[in-house]
């Protein structure tokens, strides 16, 4: 058996395309047991998420780590989970069908988008395969994360370097690591915010929520702060905020470690203690809504907003609207200047 993959013979006069292959997290299969079981057994094995030795962490992760936090993960999945599937899935693909219908409107046969997970299904083996497949000669790999970070963009390059590691032949390839200031962004999510308030009636404090990842990370050289401040402070310009109407915090923290701060829910308890009770969050730093926003910020952070007295509503994600497209299709077409 050959080493290395084989790219098959195409039929004559097949053109060369491009190939922009879009990549997310990841998600479940299902809302069950072992379908959560199976992703955060992926999920929480890479180092890029977890930077700790494996002969400390592995035994820690299928010792206790694995089924504890799959008990409480299904509930909350199941809390969000759509018809179609895990809303991550969902919304990722419907993204990737109107990104791909702009690409063709423009370019034709030219261009082939497709969508590929980290973590799950579709894996980015098994796209980039089917992309080489369609004769994709050049490839964009665009990670749906507006900030860099090396747990999430990071691990997008391993997988695809992985994937393309038995090939004999390989396509040229460019990889945009972050497009946390692209002017489009910036406009749709401010606007986002805007068309938030406008159905509310009034305009309340703003949080923008971001991911955390541990401070660690941030110290050996991770740039996912600066630029998620960076998103944060032209998003405030943008909407005009004065500095007290607007607070910058991180969510979703895991383990004992310090992870990057102010957190989410203890801004809230300041904000609450200040006075505020109208609060409204978005998380720039999520392209489409998942269990982190729909369960932790719609329901948790919710709940626990409301215990102290304030209304807390959330900002949907960018996800499918056509403001989001025209952004990642500026963020494209800028690197894909000199392949057309």
């Amino acid at each position: 058996m050959a080493y290395y993959r084989i790219a098959r013979p195409l039929p004559a006069g097949e053109p060369e395309r491009i190939g922009i292959l879009l990549v997310n997290l990841g998600t479940p299969s299902s809302p069950s047991y072992l379908g959560v079981w199976k992703y955060l057994r992926e999920f929480l094995s890479d180092r890029r998420v977890i930077d700790a030795p494996r002969i400390l962490w592995l035994p820690v992760l299928y010792g206790f780590i694995l089924s504890l936090r799959s008990l409480r993960t299904v509930r909350n999945y199941r809390k969000v989970w759509m018809r179609e599937g895990s809303p991550l899935a969902v919304l990722s693909a419907a993204l990737t069908r109107k990104l791909a219908a702009r690409m063709e409107s423009l370019l034709g046969d030219q261009v082939r988008v497709e969508l590929a997970m980290t973590y799950g299904a579709p894996s980015v083996d098994s796209v980039v395969a089917k992309m080489i497949a369609m004769n994709v000669k050049r490839l964009l790999v665009l990670p749906l994360y507006p900030q860099y970070c090396s747990s999430t963009t990071g691990a997008v390059f391993d997988r695809v370097c992985l994937a393309l590691n038995r090939w004999r032949w390989i396509p040229e390839m460019r990889f945009v690591n972050d497009y946390y200031s692209n002017a489009s962004y910036i406009q749709a999510v401010a606007d986002s915010v805007r068309e938030h308030w406008r159905k509310a009636g009034a305009q309340s404090h703003l949080m923008l929520s971001f991911h955390g990842i541990p401070q660690v990370y941030v110290a050996q050289g991770d740039p996912y702060r600066d630029q998620s401040e960076g998103t944060a402070m032209r998003v405030m310009q943008n909407l005009q905020l004065a500095e007290q109407d607007f607070t910058l915090a991180y969510q979703s923290r895991f383990g004992p470690v310090l992870w990057l701060q102010p957190y989410t829910e203890d801004s809230l308890k300041a904000l609450a203690a200040r006075g505020v009770r109208d609060v409204t969050v978005a998380s720039p730093s999520f392209a489409v809504d998942c269990l982190e926003t729909l369960e932790e910020i719609a329901v948790e952070y919710r709940e626990t907003f409301a215990k102290l007295g304030g209304k807390l509503e959330m900002v949907p994600a960018l996800n499918d609207s056509e403001a989001h497209v025209e952004a990642l299709m500026d963020v494209i077409q800028t690197h894909l200047k000199g392949w057309i």
